[in-house]
């Protein structure tokens, strides 16, 4: 089962909407099972530095199959801290992603940057939620 790419759009799409009701400029990333990127939007003003959170945070929340904010407390420990060194460091934790699930299986996850990380994780979920 894979995420097809006018699906990774829609999500996109989607969070950016959200993100526009809140009046805030993100970034979406939106990654299959293996953390790969499929889609990337960046809103015109976002700040630079939201490419790289939502990448990262999708990253995480496809690896582990749940919300990037959960992992948060997981950091300190060392089999965490070796996933992610033996990753290349491109997990980041803190809200913001969520897991795309269909029939049960994580098939990616969308990983939004550029509000707080309630707002990123609102605008994630509203994106997954048109193809749920």
């Amino acid at each position: 089962m894979t995420l097809e790419l006018h699906e990774a759009n829609q999500i996109a799409d989607g969070a950016m909407k959200h993100a526009q009701s809140l009046d805030i400029l993100i970034c979406v990333a939106v990654c299959d099972a293996g953390g790969r990127l499929v889609s990337f939007h960046r809103m015109d003003g976002a700040i630079w530095a939201a490419v790289y959170g939502s990448q990262g945070k999708a990253v995480a929340s496809a690896a582990f199959g749940r919300p990037s904010g959960d992992l948060t407390e997981r950091a300190d420990h060392p089999t965490f801290r070796g996933i992610v060194a033996k990753d290349g460091g491109h997990m980041i934790l803190g809200r913001g992603a969520v897991p795309i699930v269909r029939d049960g299986q994580v098939i990616g996850a969308c990983g939004v940057g550029g509000g707080t990380g309630e707002e990123d994780e609102d605008c994630a979920r509203a994106g997954v939620a048109l193809i749920g």
